[in-house]
């Protein structure tokens, strides 16, 4: 599968289930972790794992090799790795005090009305 086809499968399940504040950041060419960062944030501990959970069932459902899964559990900042494409899911309250968006500053934001949702 494409990696632009991940992408919108994942913004898609995201915003399934109503992730704020959804950011693409374009990774390549800024870090060898990933070509792409998607980050968000729910707004509880049990709204940030279904938001993971959900991106995790649609991984599956599309046979997407999900690497890795971390900070379930605890629900403050889930890490879900897709090969290229790495998801930070964030409670609210974590999310400004790590802001990936700012630590990142020099990948390219990628607009997500069109080609993405």
């Amino acid at each position: 599968m494409e990696v632009n086809e991940v992408l919108k499968l994942a913004v898609n399940a995201l915003d399934d289930k109503k992730a704020e504040d959804i950011v693409v950041l374009n990774m390549k060419g800024v870090s060898l972790i990933a070509d792409y960062f998607i980050i968000c944030h729910g707004n509880s501990d049990k709204q940030v794992q279904a938001i993971a959970h959900e991106l995790k069932k649609v991984a599956q459902e599309n046979g997407i090799d999900l690497k890795r899964l971390e900070g379930f559990d605890q629900a403050r900042w889930v890490l879900v790795d897709l090969n290229d494409i790495v998801v930070h899911v964030f409670h609210r309250d974590e999310r400004s005090y790590y802001n990936l968006e700012k630590l990142w500053g020099d990948a390219q934001v990628m607009e997500l009305e069109g080609e993405l949702l």
